[in-house]
């Protein structure tokens, strides 16, 4: 059949360094090699967004796409958008002791924002 690749049974090759692991073993082996390759992915996310993750955030919070926007654009005026949006209108909730739709509703006002940099310390902590 043409195109069709037989691949050649090398299992017992590729296995001959986890042959003499133990069932513990080798179920550690797993997740030591699994933590290698999800911790750079989970560094990138910690490190990084976009204004198109900060507005799902806002999204499952409660707020409308046309909401979700005046906020992200807020946060990136303000250069607070590390902090995450969700978590702006979050301590702003807690820190008015109102909700967080009202929170996000009055930040869309440009109300707040002066609290949020006093918070944040200018978007820098």
């Amino acid at each position: 059949m043409k195109g069709y690749l037989k691949r050649e049974d090398d299992f017992s090759t590729r296995r001959k360094h986890l042959h003499n692991l133990t069932d513990e073993e080798l179920k550690n082996r797993f997740w030591e090699l699994a933590e290698k390759l999800v911790d750079p992915m989970l560094d990138l996310a910690k490190t990084h967004t976009t204004p198109s993750i900060e507005r799902s955030v806002l999204l499952r919070m409660g707020f409308s796409s046309i909401e979700a926007k005046p906020l992200v654009d807020g946060a990136i005026d303000r250069g607070l958008m590390g902090k995450g949006v969700g978590h702006l209108v979050y301590k702003i909730s807690e820190e008015k002791n109102i909700s967080i739709r009202q929170a996000g509703e009055e930040m869309i006002e440009g109300n707040h924002w002066d609290t949020l940099i006093e918070i944040f310390k200018g978007g820098k902590k």
